[in-house]
């Protein structure tokens, strides 16, 4: 707590009968602020809650639905392929082995997003899909990254997919990026 000193401090007289006064000192512990400040801490670590994890929702078919397949018409169909270099590959409707150097275009992740919103722009709602399809060299990132494109565009649920890749547009990556000169 706080204390006074009120011992003397030499008083020296200057004069016959002048008289000095005491100095007195005082001390403030702050011993008991100090705690104060830790209780205030514990507390608060104590009561605060941490940051829950958020989880990507992800709009999967229901297990009875798993050997229905959805027809999708040709115009409105685009498939993302995502590659490696973080190189994404696309192509509207089905590949035409005749027109593969008109269809089959290269884009990076910092275009892609202009493409799925005219891609939506231009497309009824009913019959708008994205197929989304990964290669094997493709990191787990830029799937993440294809699908948060899918939400900042409002593409709604239901209207994009994920599947497997077919050979041929794995044989038409790998050619691609050979040709690019990815590695």
């Amino acid at each position: 707590m706080a204390e006074m000193d009120t011992s003397s401090g030499g008083g020296h007289k200057k004069g016959p009968g002048v008289k000095k006064s005491k100095k007195l000192s005082t001390r403030v512990d702050l011993t008991p602020m100090v705690d104060l400040g830790f209780l205030l801490i514990t507390f608060f670590v104590f009561t605060t809650t941490m940051s829950q994890s958020t989880a990507m929702k992800m709009n999967e078919p229901k297990d009875d639905d798993s050997t229905q397949q959805i027809k999708v018409k040709n115009s409105g169909a685009m498939t993302i392929l995502l590659g490696k270099g973080d190189q994404v590959y696309y192509y509207y409707g089905q590949l035409d082995p005749e027109k593969l150097s008109e269809q089959f275009k290269s884009t990076t992740f910092k275009q892609v997003r202009d493409i799925i919103v005219e891609k939506k722009k231009a497309t009824p709602i009913d019959d708008l899909m994205y197929i989304i399809k990964s290669d094997k060299q493709s990191t787990f990132k830029n799937a993440i990254d294809i699908l948060d494109e899918m939400s900042i565009c409002a593409v709604p649920p239901g209207h994009y997919a994920e599947v497997d890749i077919t050979p041929t547009e794995e044989l038409l990556i790998s050619k691609t990026e050979e040709a690019n000169g990815i590695k």
